[in-house]
């Protein structure tokens, strides 16, 4: 009998999440089934409820329902908690349903592994307060940065998220106007504007010399902050699509106890979108 998982969010019909589980079954032998399914907010739970009652097995969770999935599951590993944000839910043996985020593993994966950059010693400038910088902020910490400086359009929640992150290193957070003077070795973007193809309001002169600009979005085309990193002059200046397939890859992980190969992914989604 073919395991059942899916993706929920809203919108999901870019997603490429389907294709990724899908490869990841092929290359390891696993038969399973992924599919994208649009869910609003306040369906979340029932939906939820009648996917796991139904039989499926392991359920990721996307914008705009990464918080309704934290309060839903049951039982949390130490990385959802720390996040209060889960993108990845599994059915446990004893229908308990076990709430994880491996969004923030994704991305130290892309960073460290597939970009071969270095986070340890860096100056690190975090663009939003939102669910996604949740995820991400404890593995970013646990590399041992020389800061992070969390920016966002209303100062207070970012000070607020800086402050509940503290005990983990050196954490600030402030407004976008306060960067003015500042300057960083790695600039992320964890807010939604890439999404509808904006920039949050930067100051110039944030990067320094060989610095590296990422953005956890992604696109066949260059995303708006990918591109003003360009024009920064940044070392690199990356979007997260290695992100997206390493968080998945991490998911898959979880549900079939096997961690797929996620190097011919990377290659093959990044060989498609240059031919395009």
């Amino acid at each position: 009998m073919t395991d059942c998982y899916a993706v929920f969010g809203q919108p999901i019909s870019h997603s490429k999440s389907p294709r990724i589980h899908g490869f990841f079954a092929a290359q390891t032998g696993q038969d399973l089934s992924y599919t994208a399914q649009e869910v609003a907010p306040e369906h979340f739970t029932a939906r939820v409820g009648d996917f796991f009652a139904a039989g499926g097995l392991g359920l990721n969770c996307t914008v705009p329902l990464k918080e309704l999935a934290f309060d839903y599951a049951q039982v949390k590993t130490p990385r959802a908690e720390r996040a209060k944000a889960v993108n990845t839910l599994k059915r446990l043996p004893d229908g308990a349903v076990l709430g994880d985020n491996t969004d923030g593993g994704g991305l130290v994966t892309d960073l460290l592994d597939n970009h071969h950059l270095t986070l340890a010693g860096q100056r690190i400038l975090l663009l939003g307060a939102g669910g996604a910088s949740r995820g991400i902020l404890a593995p970013l910490l646990e590399q041992c940065p020389h800061s992070l400086r969390i920016a966002n359009r209303t100062a207070a929640k970012a000070e607020q998220l800086a402050a509940e992150f503290a005990d983990l290193g050196a954490v600030s957070g402030g407004g976008f106007a306060d960067l003015a003077g500042q300057c960083f070795d790695l600039i992320l973007n964890a807010t939604s504007a890439s999404l509808s193809g904006q920039l949050p309001p930067l100051p110039a002169g944030l990067l320094s010399p060989g610095g590296v600009c990422y953005d956890l979005a992604y696109g066949n085309q260059p995303t708006a902050f990918v591109r003003w990193g360009q024009a920064q002059g940044a070392a690199h200046s990356l979007d997260g699509l290695g992100m997206l397939i390493e968080q998945a890859a991490e998911a898959f992980r979880l549900w079939r106890g096997i961690h797929p190969d996620s190097a011919p992914l990377i290659a093959l989604f990044d060989h498609e979108r240059t031919s395009l």
